[in-house]
């Protein structure tokens, strides 16, 4: 057996260990994200975020197979780190810091066993692990109200622009004989995490420069708050114009949610076919070949240099 053939055993075998470790370790805190997930439905798309970064780590395991794979010592500042935000989290009662205290212990742990080839094959994979955690509670209350208004006043702004006697109570937007209640399951946060997820992911897969990828992460936002008032102004429509209110809640909260993800897919997609119509790359092919038959001397001459010779 020749010597990176040991090496990539040796590293399959701590990875399998350290994986059984941390899950033994960490067995409580997927339990609570479970249940997060299960329970609220801002963070449905908890179960995505670790099978995408695990498929991301095979798409890129030529990297992997390529490298000299060593065990680096580095690895125990992040695994002192995460081992700090574990215990900080427990004496406080912090679950939100035990959570995120698996990114830098899964760093390390990847560090100690594989090195920095290793570290660089599985570093962005393992950050992308942020997006299943839940936010912290008072983080979620404190962007719950601001999200609510906007939301609110967006989708009343739309409503009287396609011609409705829309206005808005509060976060109750009145239109004739109805009420459509913008509560906080409504309020956007759910699709603000989720569309952060998808454009990180889309800023990690597609082959653009980095002001691309940076347009595309920022994007988030505005996607996220666009399509939650169009999820709010198309229920609307539907419970007033078409006679649905026994439904709203169903169109509103279920259908209406499943339906924005092809939304941001799609607006992901048409936002690339524009940077693509705005910035042309061009390529060194495309260039002009050189002009090496003059010196520099000679093809650089100041403007009024040859009348006065």
């Amino acid at each position: 057996m020749t010597r990176p053939e040991q090496t990539t055993r040796f590293f399959a075998l701590a990875a399998i260990v350290a994986g059984a470790v941390l899950l033994w370790a960490y067995y409580p805190i997927f339990g609570e994200m479970v249940r997060k997930w299960l329970d609220d439905p801002q963070y449905s798309h908890g179960y995505f975020v670790p099978l995408f970064a695990a498929w991301l780590c095979w798409a890129r395991r030529k990297q992997l197979a390529d490298a000299a794979l060593a065990p680096a010592w580095l690895g125990l500042a992040p695994l002192a780190i995460g081992l700090g935000l574990r215990i900080t989290g427990a004496l406080y009662n912090v679950t939100w810091l035990e959570a995120v205290s698996l990114l830098p212990t899964l760093w390390g742990a990847v560090l100690l066993a594989g090195g920095r080839a290793a570290f660089r094959w599985a570093a962005g994979p393992i950050g992308f692990l942020f997006f299943m955690i839940p936010l912290p509670f008072r983080l979620e209350l404190a962007l719950s109200h601001p999200l609510q208004q906007l939301a609110t006043a967006g989708s009343t702004y739309a409503l009287q622009v396609l011609g409705f006697s829309a206005f808005s109570e509060g976060n109750v937007i009145v239109i004739n004989q109805s009420r459509v209640g913008v509560v906080t399951a409504c309020n956007g946060l759910g699709m603000l995490l989720l569309f952060f997820a998808l454009s990180t992911a889309a800023a990690v897969l597609i082959r653009r420069p980095w002001p691309d990828r940076l347009v595309v992460l920022l994007s988030a936002v505005p996607i996220a708050l666009l399509a939650n008032v169009f999820r709010i102004t198309v229920t609307s429509v539907l419970m007033e114009g078409l006679g649905l209110k026994g439904w709203g809640d169903l169109i509103l909260h279920d259908l209406a949610g499943w339906f924005m993800m092809p939304v941001a897919l799609g607006l992901l997609l048409l936002e690339l076919r524009v940077l693509s119509w705005l910035f042309i790359e061009v390529s060194e092919a495309d260039l002009p070949p050189p002009d090496f038959g003059q010196s520099f001397d000679e093809s650089f001459v100041p403007v009024g240099a040859e009348q006065s010779r």
